[in-house]
């Protein structure tokens, strides 16, 4: 069963040097923290704030190059968690037939962002990975730790 996210927001971790993206089930409790890397959280932080870039960035570049092959990017899904790496689809149509292309979640959340499609996660993956990782990052974190918080 796919249980459909919304992006809570992006969290710096001074610890790891890396972003968490925060997702939330849209009608139900749940959060599923991903850890991610700068130039992707940069790119979900415009995307979340619709800031208007004067070219196109990657995750544009890959939206226009679906829409210029007249397909649709119907919606993303998280389908699983392996040795703490996160596999995702973004799932492409042209209204006869449908394409599954491999991604990394950030990149396949950024591309949703920007193509206003749904975020889906298998639940397998929520009862994987639960919120109580990031409540015991936050747990420990000092308030000198806190880096920049988008």
């Amino acid at each position: 069963m796919l249980v459909e996210m919304k992006v809570e927001g992006l969290l710096f971790d001074p610890r790891s040097n890396m972003y968490i993206l925060l997702l939330k089930a849209a009608d139900m409790a749940g959060t599923l923290p991903i850890w991610i890397g700068k130039p992707e959280a940069d790119s979900i932080a415009l995307a979340l704030g619709k800031v208007a870039t004067p070219r196109p960035l990657t995750h544009d570049l890959v939206k226009n190059i679906v829409e210029g092959l007249r397909m649709k990017i119907t919606r993303i899904v998280i389908t699983e968690i392996i040795d703490n790496t996160y596999y995702a689809l973004i799932y492409l149509s042209d209204g006869k037939k449908e394409v599954l292309i491999d991604s990394r979640p950030s990149d396949a959340v950024a591309v949703a962002l920007r193509a206003n499609v749904p975020i889906y996660v298998e639940e397998g993956v929520m009862g994987a990975r639960t919120a109580d990782e990031l409540d015991e990052w936050l747990k420990n974190l000092k308030p000198e730790d806190f880096g920049n918080i988008m």
